[in-house]
Formats: C-alpha cells, structure tokens, sequence
C-alpha cells in the first residue's frame, strides 16, 4: 500500500489514477489509425484529447506546484493547448489532424511522464489550492472522455465500410422507464449550485427564479415519435422551424437526425456498433437545438427551461441524453471569470449557445449533476443529444 499524507490524498490518488486509467481505457479498441483523422473542425483526433487532458496537469498544476518536475516537450504547450490564450500560441484547431508526429507512442510516454509527477506531487503535498485543481483536471478530462467517443464516432462514420469501435458497444439503445408527465406548480425555486461538492463555476450564483405552472414529460422522445414527424413532412414544413433552423435545413439538406439512412423504406443509423436497424422504441438521439425545437412545435409543445428542468430533475430519470433547453447560456447573479487561465474555462464562452441539461449513455459515471449547465451551439448534432417536451 502506497503512503500519502491524509486519507484524502488516497481517496484523491486513487481518482486520478481511474480517470486516466479510464481514459486510455476507452482507446483499447483503435488501430493506430483511428489515432490521427480530424474530418471537421469541430472534433478532435483521440490522440490529441489524450495529449491536451495530460497538457492540462502539467501546464495548469505541474509548473506552477512542482519546480522539480521537467517538462516533458516544451512544444507541446503550443501543439496542445485548446482555447487558453492567456498561456499563449497554439495551433490551429482544424490542423489538429494534420498533427502526425509526435508519435501516438510519445503521446502515451508523455501520459506517464505526468501522471508519475502528479502522483508524486500529490504524494508529497497537501495543499487545498492543488487539490481543487487536480478535481477540476480531472472533470476536465472526463469531458473529454466524451468528447473522445463522440469525435471518433463522427469521424469513424464518414468511412462507407461502417466501422465497429467495440462490438455490442451503442450508446443509442436506451429505453424510457417511465411514462406520463410530472406537475409542477407555479412559484419561487432555488437554482445553482447549492453544497460543497464539485462543479463548473457557471452553477455558482445561487438565485430564485419564478416559474409559471408547468408539466415536464417524464419520458424523452423515442426515435419511433420522431420518425412520426419526419413522415408527417416535419423536415419540409417551414411553420414549424425558426427562420434560422429552416435556413440550416435548407442550407444542409437535412432529412433526418445525424448518422440516419434510408435503406429500403427502414431507417438506420450509424452506431459504435457498425450500422444498425433504428430501434423505435430507443430514445431519440444526435439531434441539433433547432430539430429539438421544431419537433416541440410541431406535437403543440415545447422544450423546457433549464431553470423548469432543474426544478423538476429530482423526480424525473435523466442521464441518457443530453437534454436541449430552451435557455440561452448566459451567467448566473454575481457570476465573475475566474483570474488566470483557468478562468478561460466556461464564462467566455456565454453567447450564442443554448443550455443542455442531464448527461448522456457517454458521459462518466458520477460526472453530471442536476445543475451541470453543458451548452453547444444550435447546429450541432454529434454530441448524444435528445429530447424532452414540457406543455
């Protein structure tokens, strides 16, 4: 058994070691291949989460705890650094693909690089500033353990052969386990983050907000009630779109949720487990704000608010998909951006993008919470998104 300082060091160790563990864990399928393609600007090669999560603890803790600790490649600061420009250069993101050296097998040396500093310095150090970071690193590489499924899912289906990542392994097959729909009354609700567990500075800013009466169905929208409303003309009737969401559907030719294919008259769709007869009775998944809005209009409803869905979260079953709300992603009361780097994380990103709530079949277990804000821009459709209707 290995020392440490406190008990809570062990428990703390023992986190990042699962974490990174798991991280690698889910690369156990790819060919050296799979490591490298970055097809859109919007995803990323898995080599490059591998590298930037491990970035991340050598840049944000390792120089700034550990003056023993010897960077590993001082190129890799500008190679994987994501969006911080407080810390200076870095490359272009849709030329991550294009990054071939350093090796797959250096990107796997430099994780153990860090993570043999990082266990020492935790080891060795009790410091409550570090450990909040360490807790915030290893969030962060959990989120990219999402992104790193869904960004190879996108690239792997772009290959005509449909490729299986891991066999048995969907993602898309859930079902709903409940049915009906859950009354709220009218009033003043509490929202935000509310004890000392972890979470994103966005959920700071405790505050009331009223809401009017509501129902929340307790049930996501299937894919059979969405095959529905593409065969009732859903994708061709523009009353139903904003004028924006119309425009993307027009401009992209949409007909279907992403990774969906017509083969005669049966509906299929891509899946990590090769391509796959669509499931009616499974929840809708990969839909982009703007379809998540019109199917809304188009059953007489609509998609709920995240204040209403936090409100209604401890008597409903979430966590298959990542939920569309119709809020924008604005900054709670008193919400501030962080001094340094790490303030760089989610307040700069408050326009343009609407709130999900809830988590998904590929977010890590134990990650989400009912106040996790996610939010992405209203066109895209790769990360596990789905639907659920308030009246």
């Amino acid at each position: 058994m290995e020392r440490c300082s406190s008990k809570i060091d062990m428990v703390l160790i023992d986190f990042y070691r699962s974490v990174r563990s798991k991280t690698e864990e889910l690369c156990t399928p790819l060919t050296i291949e799979d490591y490298v393609p970055q097809p859109v600007d919007f995803v990323s090669p898995p080599k490059w989460h591998l590298a930037h999560s491990t970035w991340f603890f050598e840049e944000m803790i390792l120089t700034s705890f550990d003056s023993s600790h010897p960077v590993f490649d001082t190129s890799f600061g500008f190679l994987f650094n994501s969006y911080y420009q407080s810390i200076g250069e870095r490359a272009i993101r849709n030329q991550r693909g294009v990054i071939t050296r350093p090796s797959v097998e250096t990107i796997y040396d430099y994780r153990k690089h860090v993570d043999d500093s990082m266990i020492k310095l935790l080891k060795d150090n009790n410091n409550e500033r570090l450990k909040e970071l360490v807790i915030l690193g290893l969030n962060h590489e959990q989120q990219h353990q999402e992104l790193l499924l869904t960004d190879l899912k996108f690239t792997l289906s772009l290959n005509p052969t449909y490729p299986i990542y891991k066999k048995d392994f969907t993602l898309v097959s859930d079902t709903n386990k409940e049915q009906g729909w859950l009354k709220i009354d009218e009033g003043l609700h509490t929202i935000g983050h509310q004890n000392s567990s972890f979470c994103f500075d966005n959920e700071f800013g405790v505050h009331k907000v009223f809401t009017h009466g509501f129902e929340i169905s307790k049930s996501l929208v299937t894919n059979g009630e969405y095959i529905e409303f593409i065969e009732a003309g859903g994708y061709n009737s523009f009353q139903y779109w904003l004028d924006e969401g119309w425009s993307w559907v027009l401009e992209n030719e949409t007909i279907a949720p992403l990774y969906w294919e017509k083969k005669n008259d049966n509906w299929f769709y891509y899946t990590l487990n090769g391509l796959v007869k669509v499931d009616q009775n499974a929840i809708l998944c990969h839909i982009s704000y703007y379809e998540a809005q019109a199917f809304a209009a188009w059953k007489g409803m609509r998609l709920p608010t995240e204040f209403e869905w936090e409100i209604a979260a401890d008597e409903l079953l979430w966590g298959t998909r990542w939920e569309w709300t119709n809020s924008a992603y604005l900054p709670y009361p008193n919400f501030s951006i962080a001094a340094g780097a790490v303030g760089e994380y989610n307040g700069k990103f408050m326009i343009n993008q609407m709130v999900l709530r809830g988590g998904s079949t590929a977010t890590a277990e134990g990650h989400s919470r009912k106040t996790y804000r996610n939010f992405f821009q209203t066109k895209y459709r790769w990360q596990l998104t789905g639907i659920r209707l308030v009246k």
